[in-house]
């Protein structure tokens, strides 16, 4: 079994802190970061024990899509794995069947790195992007950027 901590890593929390800041509406029953006393005697050796790991509820209706997130999370060098939707991803394996009795249609689990549990750098660079729907609405995004101050001539 591995250690028990009684706190999440500063990376797991950042998980959850990070999907609210960027989608405030979306829904968290199914988050997580430490192990219920049931999920602790079911997997004792989960990554959730050593607060290295978090579940983001899947909530595409609010802008968290655990789909697109297993996707891109693939390219994330602090990612150990990844489950979701009946499958599995490591980077030596790739995707395969996940076939835990918890088939992880509700949420997302990503289990960190452990030397990356103090990296709180953002997580979903590419939810934080603006999306236009017309041409017009981004030229009016535009248009409310200030211009980058001019440098001065060196003499």
């Amino acid at each position: 079994m591995k250690k028990l901590v009684k706190r999440a890593t500063p990376a797991a929390i950042a998980v959850l802190r990070q999907a609210t800041a960027i989608k405030p509406s979306r829904k968290k029953a199914s988050d997580g970061l430490l192990p219920s006393a049931a999920h602790l005697k079911q997997n004792p050796n989960s990554d959730h024990n050593t607060g290295l790991a978090v579940d983001l509820t899947h909530d595409p209706k609010h802008g968290i899509d655990c789909a697109e997130i297993f996707k891109n999370l693939q390219n994330d060098p602090r990612v150990k794995y990844l489950i979701f939707n009946r499958k599995i991803w490591t980077p030596q394996k790739g995707t395969d069947p996940y076939t835990g009795s918890n088939p992880h249609t509700n949420h997302i689990h990503i289990s960190i790195n452990d030397k990356c549990g103090n990296d709180t750098s953002p997580w979903f660079v590419w939810l934080d992007k603006p999306v236009y729907k017309t041409a017009d609405q981004a030229r009016l995004a535009a248009s409310k950027l200030r211009p980058l101050p001019k440098k001065k001539a060196k003499k």
